[in-house]
């Protein structure tokens, strides 16, 4: 399954912008897709996952309440809807997809087997 994530751009601070991560179908029956982003001399940071087929949400403490994950099963595709954009949100943004972890680990990129090509978000203040 390929990963194609696009909507990243130049924007100002305050501003919204919407990811999405398309897959050329589904993985399995129950995996996880997950958003991260990596900032030039900065490790790959955990944004947001959801889960398949339950649905569930997790969030980076420094993203909730901006950003909304979500996904369309029809289109097997998953949204990150950014609000309220910040210079340090400004990052390649990669979509990922791996098999189902426990809740204390789905945050960690290593658990993700297949990666996007990653899209540029620019956040100017």
């Amino acid at each position: 399954v390929q990963l194609q994530a696009s909507g990243g751009g130049l924007v100002e601070a305050g501003s919204s912008l919407r990811l999405s991560c398309a897959a050329s179908g589904r993985p399995s029956s129950s995996y996880s897709t997950a958003w991260f982003r990596q900032s030039p001399g900065k490790g790959r940071e955990f944004v947001a996952a959801i889960r398949w087929p339950t649905r569930a949400r997790y969030y980076a403490n420094s993203v909730e309440g901006r950003l909304t994950i979500s996904r369309d099963n029809a289109e097997n595709t998953v949204y990150l809807q950014m609000s309220s954009l910040k210079p340090e949100d400004t990052a390649v943004y990669y979509c990922a997809t791996g098999p189902n972890p426990i809740t204390s680990t789905i945050r960690s990129a290593s658990l993700y087997n297949n990666w996007g090509q990653g899209t540029q978000v620019t956040v100017s203040s």
